[in-house]
């Protein structure tokens, strides 16, 4: 059984958690893994790309010479796909990309991402966030103590913050912060943790996050 120390707002460790073996439990399946992201990308995908067929362009009404006689190849329009302004032959069209894949898969991706962020030494656990004012700047001085970032560092790592609820005050003053994405617990998933380089995270969001793939 795996045990983190848990760290308050000043960046000083207050407890340590001992986290559920079903959950954190060292093992990694990169197959499910793979699986989940590759279907969140692809649903992510819009599918707007098109292309005019030849009877979608404008023009090729009329036959442009006669059929025989002429010592020219027969045309019947002047929109075929081999003149110039002519249609597209096997051009895109709008179209789905999305799937569903089993919730199970879903499940096991997930848990493989936190075990990944586990065996990297990128899991941070935290007491609760709390901010004096909601401003950038308190969000940032917490950020700092937790040594997730630093004015002297050019280009910060990614942060993933999960918590059990987000708070008017507490989403205004991390909203500006360029390298911290925010979600809950219980709607996270496996390409957004992936997606980050370490993971922060709540004492009640990691019970909601447990409860949810135990």
């Amino acid at each position: 059984m795996f045990s983190l120390p848990v760290y308050n707002c000043e960046g000083k460790e207050v407890d340590t958690i001992k986290l559920n073996a079903e959950v954190f439990d060292g093992s990694q399946n990169t197959d499910c893994l793979y699986q989940a992201i590759e279907a969140y990308r692809a649903n992510q995908r819009k599918g707007l790309a098109a292309t005019k067929t030849r009877g979608e362009v404008s023009g090729g009404g009329r036959k442009p010479w006669k059929q025989k006689g002429t010592g020219r190849a027969r045309v019947g329009s002047t929109r075929s796909p081999i003149w110039r302004h002519g249609g597209v032959v096997f051009g895109p069209h709008p179209r789905d990309f999305s799937y569903e894949i089993p919730k199970k898969i879903k499940s096991l991706a997930l848990k493989t991402s936190l075990n990944a962020k586990l065996k990297e030494n990128n899991l941070l656990i935290l007491d609760e966030f709390k901010v004096d004012a909601p401003k950038t700047k308190s969000a940032v001085k917490v950020l700092t103590n937790l040594k997730l970032c630093s004015p002297k560092i050019k280009k910060e790592s990614k942060v993933l913050f999960l918590t059990n609820k987000l708070e008017a005050d507490l989403k205004k003053a991390l909203k500006n912060v360029s390298f911290l994405t925010i979600d809950l617990a219980k709607d996270c998933h496996a390409y957004e943790v992936m997606n980050n380089q370490k993971l922060l995270i709540t004492k009640a969001g990691l019970t909601d996050l447990t409860e949810r793939l135990k």
